[in-house]
């Protein structure tokens, strides 16, 4: 789930500034947590409450997203969500936006089978992401992010992605030139799991996913998410990024890590 945050941050001074190389500051002091860290910590939140029982989880997630988004209102939403949140009675509205994806690894490190973490996955997203693009991207990321917690390699997490979810159909080099900003799930997703797909560690995937440009904080936390999962994060990457969060998010991403965590590279 870190790696969600990390990848956001890390992205966070680049999504109106793309930069289209993988040579820059990973972490410094420009770098902040956008609504993809808000989102990620509430979906935390939201999994550290059922406690195993996910029966309420739906409106636990609505309550919890509604609660964090209206403490951090500047934090970047877009319009759509940004009313949702301050709704009385909030309904699914229908997105396909990468919100979906951003915001669901949580699921993907909390499951205990493939099939949970696919039925977590479901539940945290259609409460505002049920169109079937959106549903789609939150299931994918979350199956990824499982079959690397279960020790699969990224050759076999690929195959697996490519026959059920997107064909993915370019590289890194390829696109980058002429990629532009788009927050769509079918737009955003292919290029955060080609970034994962191509990486060689921690690091190198949100390098390679910031250095596409485009809306970089959310590509980098997709692939960050997946990245984690598979590699762990470097101890001195985690310590930089820790120091970016606030005691609100803090708490509550260091209770869900002392639960669910990932292993931590040295």
């Amino acid at each position: 789930m870190l790696g969600a945050i990390i990848g956001d941050m890390s992205g966070s001074r680049f999504e109106w500034d793309n930069i289209k190389t993988k040579n820059f500051e990973l972490l410094n002091e420009e770098c902040f947590p956008t609504d993809d860290s808000i989102m990620t910590v509430a979906i935390a939140k939201t999994i550290l409450e059922c406690n195993g029982d996910y029966a309420a989880i739906e409106e636990k997630a609505i309550k919890n997203m509604q609660m964090l988004g209206r403490l951090y209102p500047m934090a970047g939403y877009g319009a759509r969500f940004y009313d949702w949140l301050f709704e009385d009675n909030p309904k699914p509205y229908h997105s396909f936006g990468n919100g979906a994806a951003m915001r669901v690894s949580p699921c993907g490190f909390a499951a205990g089978t493939m099939e949970e973490a696919i039925a977590l996955a479901k539940a945290v997203t259609k409460v505002t992401h049920n169109h079937r693009e959106g549903m789609k991207a939150a299931e994918a990321v979350t199956v990824a992010i499982f079959m690397a917690r279960s020790g699969k390699k990224i050759a076999e997490i690929r195959e697996h992605i490519e026959k059920k979810y997107y064909k993915i159909n370019f590289t890194l080099d390829q696109i980058r030139p002429a990629y532009t900003f788009d927050v769509t799930c079918q737009g955003s997703v292919p290029q955060a799991f080609e970034a994962f797909f191509e990486s060689t560690g921690f690091e190198d995937a949100i390098r390679n996913a910031v250095s596409i440009g485009g809306d970089s904080d959310t590509i980098a936390a997709i692939t960050g998410s997946m990245a984690e999962a598979y590699y762990g994060i470097p101890s001195a990457i985690l310590e930089r990024a820790l120091a970016l969060l606030d005691d609100n998010l803090l708490i509550i991403a260091e209770k869900f890590e002392k639960k669910f965590g990932q292993k931590k590279e040295i």
